[in-house]
């Protein structure tokens, strides 16, 4: 079934559409979206290597603009979804805590998730929550997620065949290391509450 989400995937990739749900993929990842761009970035690059600096910059901004989103859910949804949860658990003074310290430190917490397979979204979500400076938000998303895009897709346009031919030979192994990471992630989210 991976295999075949894989080669449809790549197939997308070099169709006219491509961009637009490369866009959208990458716009919802940073909000509430599983799924990363990258499983869409891959395959555009590697089907027109010329375009990875345009294909790196539709990713990017698209994800900006979707962390910007989380950031607003964060921000406005809290308290009539968040509070009541933390509420009921008995956690609403810990949330606080976590906030104070996190307004301090969270900088580097989202500059680390926008670059690694870390949900993003949780942190672009629970910077609006806690008040991070948007000012910060904004430039460390920037920065991470430029970095990380830009990278790949430098990456695979200068090493595209082998990295495709890595990616087929281990594509179950990455899925499962990457899934293992990412409810990772979401159980540490939940584990610091």
């Amino acid at each position: 079934m991976l295999r075949r989400l894989y080669n449809w995937t790549l197939s997308l990739a070099a169709t006219r559409h491509a961009e637009r749900a490369l866009f959208a993929v990458s716009f919802a990842e940073s909000s509430f979206f599983p799924i990363p761009p990258d499983v869409l970035m891959i395959p555009m690059v590697i089907a027109k290597p010329l375009k990875w600096v345009r294909i790196a910059l539709i990713c990017t901004l698209a994800s900006i603009l979707g962390a910007i989103g989380g950031y607003l859910i964060g921000m406005f949804l809290f308290e009539a979804v968040g509070q009541p949860i933390l509420a009921f658990y008995g956690k609403e003074h810990s949330f606080e805590q976590i906030a104070e310290w996190y307004n301090t430190w969270g900088g580097w917490g989202v500059l680390f998730a926008a670059i690694t397979p870390f949900p993003y979204k949780v942190l672009t979500i629970f910077s609006g929550a806690t008040g991070l400076n948007f000012g910060i938000f904004l430039l460390v998303s920037v920065i991470g997620r430029s970095f990380r895009f830009f990278l790949i897709a430098f990456l695979l346009n200068r090493y595209g065949v082998p990295i495709r031919d890595f990616i087929e030979k281990y594509l179950g192994i990455l899925f499962t290391v990457f899934v293992v990471l990412l409810f990772g992630g979401f159980y540490l989210v939940k584990y610091v509450f």
